[in-house]
């Protein structure tokens, strides 16, 4: 995970180093420009330039792999007439990698944006935005990024949004970045969010051929269990550690059995980490289940004066006073503060799962009323503002980058195609997620724990009750978006 900016239009060489600032805790690893030339490990505090520009970028990065075969390096990176900025991760960087070879590359490649920009280079015969779709078409994996070839333009994301990217525009500049401050920042307060496997191509919005919330097709159940283990297995592929944002429920607990599966195999050192106060339905189901797994779990117990403390940075971060989004908010930024104090960099979530699997209490009545797989098209095509730009804004307030393995693209297409009663047996299925269920019982799940009741996590760790019944009676909370 790492911080992207860049403006085009008419500005100054401190604008970029301005937004970089302001999104830092996205990338505190290293720092790098580029301004009619490239400029690396820059220190934000000293770097000075008050020449005007009418194309820059910038990069935040948060180093993940420090390996002989894969690196995260500092960027922009650049090659012949393109200059790139990357912030994601490519779980097919081998394959590409390995394409990129084939084809007559002969540059040592030890990162995704160097795989992506030999990948993008290879296809542009004089038309970027043909090349940066074909290149979206072959690259699997979690992503926004902004390539420039010395006229055009372009701005992409990945196909479920699980990496943000904001942009806007006004009358003399365009901007775009990893979070909405780093273009409030610079004058910029009209502000979008690029939809999934959009691309900005010279500010004009190009929609994709076909989004995976709309492919329909015959999906094989038996294929479920391989996809979302594949889906794990990349999520971690080259580190030594990882930790789980667990809640002692199905979702969280059936990707920390597939991890210690994994980990049995490999050096991985797996953690778990839930949160709660004292005595909350999270903490002790967490408790239960990480006995059941036999996995180290971290606990952080939750007080009045710790949200409190939070409160001010979370609200900002998300953009929203809502309590809900707060609530759940506050959950993920306690137990990614947890992660990065150990010194771990990457965590799992088990989001997106009630998404996909019909989760959500509200799906009973689609499913009576026959509209259960429009409902859950519809949420996913959505999460990425509704769910996952909150998620990651919490986390990287800690400088710790979440994976999904549920929200995997193949995945994601597959499950939207089993039949309905797969996913809830009656009007009466009061657990739904019928067939998520059944599969990580019958993976070796403790049935205690794969059969949990659904809690949402503003209510199963306590806070939402703190939030109602004792801040929010002497707190305005849109006081801190002010």
């Amino acid at each position: 995970m790492c911080s992207i900016v860049g403006l085009k239009g008419n500005f100054k060489g401190n604008d970029i180093i301005e937004m970089l600032k302001v999104s830092k805790n996205r990338g505190p690893d290293a720092s790098g420009v580029f301004l009619d030339d490239i400029k690396l490990n820059i220190s934000l505090d000293e770097f000075e330039d008050d020449r005007d520009y009418e194309i820059g970028f910038g990069h935040n990065l948060l180093s993940i792999y420090d390996l002989n075969e894969r690196q995260s390096l500092p960027q922009p990176v650049a090659n012949d007439n393109l200059v790139l900025i990357f912030n994601g991760e490519l779980y097919n960087f081998k394959t590409i990698r390995n394409l990129v070879k084939k084809v007559g590359v002969e540059a040592e490649i030890i990162s995704d944006s160097e795989a992506l920009l030999y990948l993008i280079d290879f296809y542009n015969k004089g038309n970027l935005l043909k090349a940066v779709e074909m290149a979206n078409r072959l690259i699997d994996g979690d992503y926004a990024y902004a390539v420039w070839d010395g006229e055009n333009l372009a701005i992409a994301r990945d196909p479920l949004g699980v990496k943000p990217l904001f942009y806007s525009e006004n009358d003399e500049l365009l901007g775009f970045a990893s979070a909405r401050d780093s273009l409030i920042e610079v004058g910029l307060t009209d502000i979008s969010t690029l939809k999934p496997e959009h691309i900005l191509y010279n500010g004009e919005d190009i929609s994709p051929t076909q989004a995976i919330y709309e492919k329909v097709f015959e999906g094989e159940v038996n294929k479920i269990d391989k996809l979302l283990r594949l889906s794990v297995s990349k999520r971690i592929d080259g580190l030594d550690s990882v930790g789980v944002i667990f809640s002692g429920g199905v979702d969280s607990s059936y990707l920390a059995l597939l991890l210690k599966e994994i980990s049995d195999n490999i050096a991985l050192k797996v953690t778990l980490y839930a949160v709660g106060v004292e005595g909350s339905k999270d903490l002790e189901a967490s408790i239960k289940a990480s006995k059941s797994l036999n996995l180290p779990l971290e606990i952080c117990e939750v007080t009045e004066d710790m949200i409190r403390e939070a409160l001010p940075s979370v609200v900002r971060v998300i953009g929203d006073d809502n309590l809900m989004k707060v609530g759940v908010g506050l959950t993920t930024y306690f137990a990614t503060q947890m992660v990065a104090r150990d010194d771990i960099h990457v965590a799992i979530s088990g989001q997106g799962a009630d998404e996909l699997f019909g989760g959500y209490k509200r799906y009973l009545k689609s499913f009576v009323e026959d509209n259960l797989n429009y409902e859950l098209r519809e949420d996913i095509s959505n999460m990425y503002h509704v769910n996952l730009e909150r998620d990651d804004a919490c986390s990287m307030l800690n400088s710790v980058e979440l994976r999904l393995p549920f929200l995997d693209k193949a995945l994601v297409e597959l499950v939207l195609n089993i039949p309905d009663n797969k996913k809830i047996v009656s009007m009466h299925d009061d657990m739904r997620k019928s067939f998520l269920r059944k599969l990580a019982f019958e993976e070796g799940l403790d049935y205690e724990i794969a059969y949990r009741p659904k809690k949402a996590a503003q209510y199963g760790t306590g806070i939402d009750k703190i939030l109602r019944k004792k801040i929010i009676k002497d707190t305005d909370l849109s006081e801190f978006l002010k």
